[in-house]
């Protein structure tokens, strides 16, 4: 019998976590932890909330980026997953058809109506890099369009359709896809009459910076691929499961139906990796043609009896527990209460988003002081201000919080989507707090100003 102790080997190397990583993995992640007061050290965590070794508990508004949808250890995912390890499956055979997938297939299509098939992979990338694939087969076309300012992902393919110059800096080449800008038609169409265009790619809300698409678009986008016979993609990694108030945010608007849907995150209960393509018919049935294209899509882990049983889990608890209503509810009184605060606050320019999927955006200020603080660090790196405020709402306040993006002056709140009110009066109070610092001058707060602007100077 092996040796094994896993609480043990916590209790014994846990301190050296940070040490480790700078070591053994990224070495830039502790580095830049330590540079922005972030190197917090978190003992547990359970529904909205983690707690440290003093016992003082932190709001997570930030859900792992979106994967804890249910927050961290829901009762309900944590006992599916004991069941069906104690059920000793013979999981992944890869010769026979096991039930789960077929069940989760099922209650995930009852969402999509429109839609037939799914394929299981185990990541929203990957769900991204077999919509793409499917879709190039399906139409026998090569480039695939994708919005600026986008995020599907960072692996190869997926990297192709990330609007994100960033991201795709120095890893060229990569394939022959094309970006226009959010909500022009006109770029669209002038695409797609070039004939060669396979498919569109949208996040219904953009997770960068968090811009809903513009209304109307969506519907007319997909009239235009129609008459053009390309097919729509709806990236709902991350919008997805209730994210935005509705159970898909494409649904937002009346007769939306994507050709596929990819879909991650959440669906894992914050347990087990998984993603999923949903698609149609048609597109399924081209891509796996015969017997001998049975594996000309697979994916090892794909389907895999933990991540199915998360996933049924999960869709019940969000039956069960009116998740994405709630989601609505909640979503609509923390817009309303931060969008009230605008007129209060000349550096808070605008809140936006769908369900609990916020933005807070900041800007140039009116008065001579604050105008030249903002320029200030504005001069040495843009979204320095954005990361004054988060820093603070996680040092004195417990909350923890991003940036929407690197060089965005935007804070996205992302929260587990079982909070309630109790959870917008601390986040707002403490939001409240932390501009009232700001505007009036506060001093630790842009003395961390200075040393983040140092930081950037430094690296420049």
């Amino acid at each position: 019998m092996t040796g094994f102790d896993l609480a043990k080997l916590l209790a014994e190397r846990g301190a050296e976590r940070y040490d480790l990583h700078a070591r053994h993995l990224n070495h830039q992640l502790p580095r830049m932890l330590h540079t922005i007061g972030f190197d917090k050290v978190y003992e547990r965590g359970e529904g909205a909330y983690f707690w440290d070794a003093e016992g003082n508990d932190y709001l997570d508004m930030l859900a792992g980026f979106g994967v804890m949808g249910l927050g961290r250890h829901h009762p309900v995912v944590r006992k599916a997953l004991h069941d069906v390890l104690d059920a000793d499956l013979p999981d992944l055979t890869r010769f026979d058809c096991q039930p789960l997938p077929g069940l989760l297939a099922e209650k995930l299509l009852a969402h999509a109506p429109h839609l037939d098939r799914v394929f299981f992979g185990n990541s929203g990338t990957e769900a991204v890099e077999t919509a793409l694939k499917f879709a190039r087969y399906a139409t026998g076309r090569p480039r695939v369009l994708y919005c600026t300012h986008a995020f599907h992902g960072l692996t190869t393919g997926a990297l192709s359709v990330n609007g994100e110059p960033g991201f795709r800096d120095g890893f060229a080449p990569l394939l022959p896809d094309t970006a226009v800008a959010l909500g022009d038609l006109t770029a669209l169409e002038r695409e797609l009459r070039r004939g060669d265009i396979a498919a569109l790619i949208i996040e219904p809300v953009q997770g960068k910076g968090v811009h809903p698409t513009p209304p109307g678009f969506l519907p007319a986008a997909q009239e235009l691929l129609r008459k053009h016979k390309a097919l729509l993609i709806a990236d709902e990694v991350q919008t997805g499961l209730g994210r935005t108030g509705d159970f898909f945010a494409y649904q937002h608007e009346e007769g939306v139906e994507p050709d596929l849907v990819c879909v991650a995150k959440a669906l894992s209960g914050g347990y087990v990796p998984v993603g999923a393509t949903l698609g149609k018919d048609w597109i399924f049935k081209k891509v796996y043609s015969a017997m001998d294209r049975v594996l000309v899509h697979s994916a090892s882990f794909g389907s895999n009896a933990q991540a199915m049983a998360a996933g049924l889990a999960v869709l019940a608890v969000m039956e069960d527990e009116g998740i994405t209503a709630n989601a609505r509810r909640t979503g609509d009184l923390l817009r309303t209460r931060l969008a009230a605060l605008t007129d209060r606050y000349e550096l808070l320019h605008d809140v936006r988003g769908r369900g609990l999927m916020i933005g807070i955006e900041f800007g140039k200020p009116k008065s001579l002081v604050l105008r030249g603080r903002w320029r200030m660090l504005q001069t040495a790196r843009k979204g320095l201000f954005a990361q004054l405020v988060v820093a603070p709402l996680l040092q004195r306040h417990r909350i923890l919080t991003q940036v929407s993006g690197d060089h965005l002056e935007v804070i996205k709140l992302i929260p587990p989507l079982i909070i309630g009110e109790p959870e917008v009066d601390r986040f707002v109070e403490a939001f409240t707090a932390v501009m009232d610092d700001a505007h009036n001058g506060g001093g630790l707060m842009w003395d961390f100003g200075r040393t983040l602007v140092k930081q950037a100077v430094a690296h420049r």
